[in-house]
């Protein structure tokens, strides 16, 4: 059974920085791109970034050059180090495969930037 458990989450001051933790079990984890994901209130979700299973990353434009996606294959677990936070990155955040599964999709982490 696929299992994603986001941690990390917290109540932060813009400017100041979160790292999130995805432990994940249940399938092939190496073989698989991973991705974080967030959704704001009133908001659909929205990919934030990933990584490949070959380690290569790619962000959205909004969080580019402040967040860094990183994963350990060995502890199966994938990273979200998230700096420089503003209020608009106030959301949900997920972790999930990419493409994600929609019948897999954890609990999230609560992040909240506040100005």
């Amino acid at each position: 059974q696929v299992q994603l458990v986001e941690s990390g989450g917290g109540l932060v001051q813009a400017g100041e920085s979160l790292r999130l933790s995805c432990a994940a079990s249940g399938f092939g984890f190496s073989i698989e791109d991973m991705a974080w994901y967030r959704q704001a209130p009133g908001k659909q979700r929205e990919l934030v970034a990933f990584i490949t299973s070959g380690g290569s990353s790619n962000y959205a434009d909004s969080v580019k050059g402040r967040f860094t996606i990183s994963r350990d294959n060995a502890k199966m677990t994938v990273s979200l180090r998230m700096n420089s936070l503003k209020p608009e990155d106030t959301a949900v955040y997920y972790c999930n495969r990419l493409p994600a599964w929609r019948a897999y999709w954890g609990q999230g982490t609560q992040v909240t930037v506040s100005s």
